[in-house]
């Protein structure tokens, strides 16, 4: 299945709204796009915008597929806000925010107040659309983490009832890529070879990437699939990745790669899959600025740049800072 398609069918969803936008963006994969739209909706949009929840909830996935959970930690107050008192959103924003701190709870590694947002989010909006607000299979895969099978399984199913019923594909490959991590290895290839059928009429390369990631480790793990496929796979969702910045995604393909001997990525692959906040902090240092001075122009803790230059080194395969500015230029 392609993942940098241009143009063709896209996700059921229409937008109407700059930020509407910007989520059907994130649907179809385009994050570099979606990202670009935020930062321009956020630079013309007064902080009582209506939809603040769904501002902060889109800002909140695009950081967390780049990885870049520094920043989006820095989320989780005003969300909270937002649950505490919804403004003019009411409980739709409420739910849209539980949604984001469910995710945020997730990428955190704290499954438990994830299952409880994504529960709060379905409280408050039982009825929501299942692509804008997939709660029932972003909770299915908390409870997976969270090694609750049976319950992530039944969330899964629902979340797929649900998709089915409206008829999103979107949806339908979300459930099944959900119901997955919890089915047996054979059942879950299966599951994984339905949704990526799914979605290949529609624009949703992130989520098709996704898909054949998990269906590659499938494969790995259970030795079947021919070790064409399992690269093409690999290979596929590994340049999508690369290209949108989505760090996280591209580093569990290069695991597998690497588990079946692929090679090893060279320093300009590595260079590619720096995240906007690692790439903002080692061209500062290569100016000359101190960790601190740093910190001050990013209005960031110094522990965050040592974070962000840390790994920054160990992505470009160096171990100091004498040699980043030749690294970058490489």
């Amino acid at each position: 299945m392609p993942h940098t398609r241009s143009g063709g069918p896209t996700t059921r969803i229409a937008a109407t709204t700059p930020l509407q936008h910007a989520g059907s963006l994130l649907r179809a994969g385009r994050v570099r796009d979606a990202a670009s739209a935020l930062a321009a909706l956020a630079a013309t949009t007064p902080s009582g915008h209506t939809d603040q929840a769904g501002l902060l909830a889109a800002r909140a996935e695009v950081l967390l597929g780049r990885g870049d959970l520094t920043t989006a930690a820095t989320l989780v107050a005003p969300l909270l806000a937002l649950v505490a008192a919804p403004g003019p959103s009411g409980q739709a924003g409420a739910a849209v925010a539980h949604h984001a701190l469910g995710e945020l709870a997730a990428a955190a590694g704290d499954v438990d107040s994830s299952v409880e947002h994504h529960a709060r989010a379905g409280v408050l909006a039982p009825g929501a659309d299942p692509e804008q607000l997939p709660w029932r299979a972003n909770q299915a895969l908390a409870l997976a983490r969270a090694r609750r099978s049976e319950d992530a399984a039944r969330q899964a199913r629902a979340h797929l009832r649900v998709g089915r019923a409206v008829g999103s594909a979107y949806a339908v490959a979300h459930g099944l890529r959900a119901l997955a991590t919890v089915s047996p290895t054979t059942e879950g290839v299966g599951l994984l070879e339905e949704a990526r059928a799914a979605l290949a009429p529609i624009d949703a390369a992130r989520l098709a990437a996704q898909v054949d990631t998990d269906l590659a480790g499938l494969l790995v793990l259970s030795g079947s699939g021919s070790s064409l496929q399992v690269l093409r796979l690999l290979r596929d969702a590994e340049t999508y990745a690369a290209q949108e910045g989505l760090w996280p995604l591209r580093q569990r393909a290069r695991r597998l790669l690497d588990l079946v001997g692929a090679g090893t990525e060279s320093r300009s692959e590595a260079l590619a899959a720096l995240t906007l906040a690692e790439r903002r902090v080692a061209e500062l240092a290569v100016q000359g600025l101190s960790n601190r001075e740093i910190a001050t122009a990013l209005v960031v803790t110094v522990k965050a740049v040592e974070w962000h230059l840390s790994r920054v080194y160990r992505k470009v395969q160096i171990t100091s800072r004498r040699e980043l500015a030749g690294a970058l230029m490489s």
